[in-house]
């Protein structure tokens, strides 16, 4: 009588079908997804921006998001601060822009501000857009 062999093969066609399905979900659904944006304020006369600065975006609903150069997360005050601790160590006195929604409430455009510059940060503006 033939002895029975065990096959140790993965059968890998259904993990490709997944695979495909959920591609073509995330294709159609990346176009659909709406960013959050800042509505900036205008000025007559900005200043130019300094090159690869660190933006803070304060929302119309007062929701914060940090902005470098991997990209940008919503943070709240507390990550807000260990991440400008870390981007400390690579660069001693960076750059950071705080853009402010213009229906933002004024204390909390202020509130960053301060949160910022406590921490010694110098190099510290407000993003406008030019009219």
């Amino acid at each position: 009588m033939r002895q029975r062999r065990l096959k140790n093969e993965i059968n890998v066609v259904p993990y490709i079908d997944v695979m495909l399905v959920l591609l073509v979900i995330f294709m159609v659904a990346a176009p659909m997804m709406q960013t959050g944006s800042v509505d900036l304020p205008s000025v007559e006369k900005a200043s130019e921006a300094p090159e690869n600065p660190l933006r803070v975006e304060v929302g119309a609903d007062g929701a914060l998001k940090f902005v470098d150069e991997s990209g940008a997360r919503a943070v709240n005050k507390t990550e807000l601060a260990a991440l400008l601790a870390a981007a400390r160590t690579s660069v001693p006195q960076p750059a950071i822009l705080v853009a402010g929604d213009k229906s933002a409430r004024y204390e909390a455009v202020l509130t960053v501000l301060d949160e910022i510059k406590s921490r010694g940060f110098t190099r510290v503006g407000l993003e406008t857009a030019r009219k």
